[in-house]
This record gives structure tokens, C-alpha cells and sequence, in this order.
């Protein structure tokens, strides 16, 4: 990761760090940041899911505008010189995220919550076989 792309990264997880974060950004390796953040954002889209269930309107909006700055975060991460095709694919895949979480907002649709907890889930594991300490030019996100 690319200490412009890095700051990017860490701006992204301020939000997150408000929000109640269990520590540790400031001693995180680049690699953990973006698992964090991934957690973070299915931990908000479950919350989201609490909160439709209890039918807390307020707090459903507020978890899922919570994830989709989440995603976002991961979005502005990438490096889509170092990544190439597989950082673009990446774009247009947490864009499309955001615009589904959107619609769950507005529709106070589950199935929607779930599709892009599904989604997120299965990029979160592709990252966790990643070496740690691989070099960053060589991840897919070229986060």
C-alpha cells in the first residue's frame, strides 16, 4: 500500500474508530487495516439487521450510512495502477455495494443487507489467505 493510499485507509477507519472500534489502528499492519474494515462494515450490517427487527428506524440508517462509509474507505484504498483489472473489478463491485445498501435503506429490505454481507464476506476471505506480510504491489486491491 502506498502511503497516499495508506492515509486514505486510515482516514477511512476515523469513521469506524468513533464508532466503538476494539483498538488497535495505530499499531495495525496495512493488510489488518483492510480486514478490519471488513469486519467493521459486517459487524454495521448486522446492527442494521438489529435494528430493523426491533424496528428502529433511526438506527437502521445510521449502521447501514456507517457501512457504506465503510466501503467506501475500501473503495478510495485501492491502488488501481498497482491492482489493474482485478482493482477495477473491485471498484465497480463496492460501488455497486454501496448502491445496494442504499436501497436497503430506503426499502428497509434484509435480503439486500444480506446479498451485500454475502458479497463482503467472500472478499474479506479471499484477503485472509493473504500473507500478511506479502508486499502490497502484489495484492489484488494493491491496497
Amino acid at each position: 500500500m502506498s502511503s497516499a493510499n495508506q492515509q486514505n485507509a486510515l482516514n477511512a477507519l476515523n469513521q469506524y474508530k468513533k464508532v466503538g472500534l476494539h483498538g488497535g489502528i495505530e499499531s495495525a499492519s496495512p493488510h489488518r487495516l483492510i480486514q478490519m474494515m471488513f469486519e467493521g462494515a459486517l459487524d454495521k450490517i448486522q446492527a442494521a439487521k438489529t435494528h430493523i427487527e426491533n424496528n428502529e428506524i433511526a438506527g437502521k440508517g445510521e449502521q447501514i450510512s456507517w457501512a457504506i462509509s465503510i466501503i467506501d474507505g475500501l473503495r478510495v484504498s485501492l491502488d488501481k495502477s498497482a491492482g489493474g483489472e482485478i482493482a477495477e473489478n473491485l471498484d465497480m463491485l463496492y460501488d455497486y455495494m454501496s448502491r445496494r445498501l442504499l436501497e436497503a435503506n430506503l426499502h428497509t429490505d434484509v435480503t439486500m443487507l444480506d446479498e451485500v454481507a454475502g458479497l463482503i464476506s467472500e472478499i474479506k476471505s479471499a484477503w485472509d489467505v493473504i500473507p500478511p506480510d506479502a508486499a502490497a504491489p502484489q495484492h489484488p486491491t494493491g491496497a
